[in-house]
């Protein structure tokens, strides 16, 4: 989930940093290239690698006391443990291929219409 987050904002930063010319004609070559080559989704299994906290065995006591009395609290210390579980995703079989097609049909249409592969003019 952090992960997908995490490109997520990259992929934001990427894309706030180019141009409207650009965005214009990529958006021109997905819808081409979507219709070539539509998604092909099929699931899968993988091995997805989880974690939760189980106690280690071991125990953290602390001793406060005031006047003639004293408290002892002991909690126990807690480990991180690593598993895998047997997991299924959709995944799209086309997405490489076309994503492809579209960076390779925008920057032949930036370099036509602008000189360049940004569509920067």
């Amino acid at each position: 989930m952090q992960r997908n987050i995490v490109l997520l904002v990259i992929g934001l930063f990427l894309a706030s940093c180019s141009t409207t010319e650009f965005r214009e004609e990529k958006g021109i070559c997905k819808a081409t290239w979507m219709k070539k080559i539509p998604p092909r989704f099929e699931q899968e299994t993988y091995n997805k690698r989880m974690s939760r906290q189980v106690p280690s065995g071991r125990t953290n006591c602390r001793t406060t006391g005031y006047g003639y009395s004293l408290r002892t609290t002991c909690n126990a210390v807690m480990q991180t443990e690593y598993y895998t579980v047997l997991a299924v995703r959709t995944v799209d079989r086309n997405k490489s291929r076309r994503n492809a097609q579209i960076s390779s049909c925008t920057r032949q249409k930036c370099n036509r219409k602008y000189g360049n592969a940004e569509c920067k003019s």
